[in-house]
């Protein structure tokens, strides 16, 4: 019998608790320990920062279907992992062993490291429900009383998808409350150009979001670092390709959100072996860590190299469909551990992204997500909105049954030509 145990349960870990009770045998153990008792739907946040869903609407208890399934649930922190020991340390003084790991954390979130950035500063936040429920009210003040507004992200971000979201869709929250004309709005942005993602662009995604920038009156600012933030201006410099500083300015804004870059978890980080500087981990080919081979990782926690040199530090992102992909491949790979066998499966990598704007959005496919690429495509148009607002619901329904991925979203997803795991996984 072996002991498994996923540490962290959002969308990584949630999923890949059910993924590993469909692969392992009957009498594995499977554990999962997180600091959160119940999951968010993460892609929702900036709905719930304009009012448009209320909590409720998109968070999971999960330790009712936990327990159905069979699987152990420990809603406790993290205090610190000692992998030589196989073995978690929590906050609470105890401690949970393992035969097997999953890291599955996320992020934390680096709003320290740019002076007055961040809830604690003074930029709003979507990447919780929490920050997301304050800029809710920070934004009905800006409805109250309308002034400029700064969106965007701040260097070393990887996660770029939802700041062009809440951009879109405050601005339509804007024009719904008849106050859009009074409110000047700028997008910045690390990103060499406008729809680089921290991905080169998929598809046309740099025509599309430069496109519905100009028909929305949207300024935008590239190759930007934030310096500081103070009550109201936000100190910028913009970067030439070479690296040096092409101007300095002062935005003033009356509402900013802002994307912070990510790093590593403190419990999982400056580990020799397993993690990077940034205290990521360090994966190979089957989501498996080469010092430490009964640990995995899978979601925003895993180290990815960035696509390249920019101007300004950008990070690459894990969108869902990536991210369900790397647990694939770790239930089948521990499925064979378990039995004798050796790692065999590989993730695909590939990308499947609805970025709502509010009355329309943007849609692409990225084959792998990080080039070069076999599929190459980006679309727009008011589909999008209500196919963002569809998988919301199938997703949350899902994770409420405990289900990792039914038999229709794969007969969909392959008759789309769209795979989880490589087709060949030799070499």
């Amino acid at each position: 019998m072996a002991h498994i145990v996923v540490l962290g349960a959002g969308l990584g870990g949630a999923i890949m608790a059910y993924e590993l009770k469909d692969q392992v045998r009957p009498e594995d153990r499977i554990t999962v320990v997180t600091k959160e008792p119940t999951y968010h739907f993460v892609p929702s946040n900036p709905w719930i920062a304009v009012g448009w869903r209320d909590r409720e609407d998109i968070t999971v208890d999960l330790a009712p279907t936990m327990a159905k399934k069979g699987i152990n649930f420990i809603p406790v922190a993290a205090e610190r992992l000692h992998p030589a020991e196989n073995r978690i340390a929590l906050v609470n003084g105890e401690s949970v062993s393992y035969d097997y790991l999953v890291i599955a954390t996320g992020p934390e979130l680096a709003f320290d490291e740019i002076p007055g950035l961040g809830p604690e500063g003074h930029t709003q936040s979507i990447c919780h429900i929490d920050h997301a429920e304050a800029t809710k009210a920070v934004f009905d003040k800006l409805v109250a009383n309308p002034g400029p507004v700064v969106i965007g992200a701040a260097q070393g971000a990887s996660c770029f998808g939802p700041a062009y979201e809440f951009l879109f869709i405050l601005e339509t929250a804007l024009r719904r409350a008849k106050v859009r004309d009074r409110v000047p709005m700028t997008f910045v942005t690390p990103e060499p150009y406008i729809g680089h993602l921290g991905l080169d662009g998929v598809g046309d995604t740099k025509g599309l979001l430069e496109s519905q920038m100009r028909d929305k009156h949207i300024k935008w600012m590239t190759s930007t670092r934030v310096k500081k933030v103070e009550d109201g201006h936000m100190f910028v410099e913009e970067i030439n390709e070479d690296g040096t500083v092409k101007a300095e300015k002062d935005l003033p804004f009356a509402f900013s959100m802002m994307l912070p870059a990510f790093r590593g978890i403190k419990p999982v980080a400056g580990i020799e072996g397993l993690s990077n500087p940034r205290g990521f981990t360090i994966v190979d080919k089957h989501q498996q860590n080469p010092t430490f081979p009964n640990i995995f990782a899978v979601g925003v926690c895993v180290a990815i190299p960035p696509m390249g040199p920019t101007p300004v530090p950008c990070g690459v992102p894990k969108t869902g469909f990536m991210i369900e992909s790397m647990v694939t491949a770790t239930a089948h790979n521990i499925g064979n551990l378990v039995r004798g066998k050796a790692p065999d499966s590989i993730g695909t990598w590939n990308a499947v992204c609805l970025a709502d704007f509010g009355d329309g959005g943007i849609a692409f496919v990225a084959q792998p997500q990080i080039p070069p690429r076999n599929v190459n495509w980006s679309s727009s148009g008011k589909w999008v909105h209500l196919a963002k607002a569809g998988f919301e619901k199938y997703f949350i329904r899902k994770l409420r049954k405990g289900q990792s991925e039914p038999f229709y979203e794969r007969l969909a997803m392959k008759t789309l030509g769209i795979e989880k795991l490589k087709a060949t996984t030799k070499g």
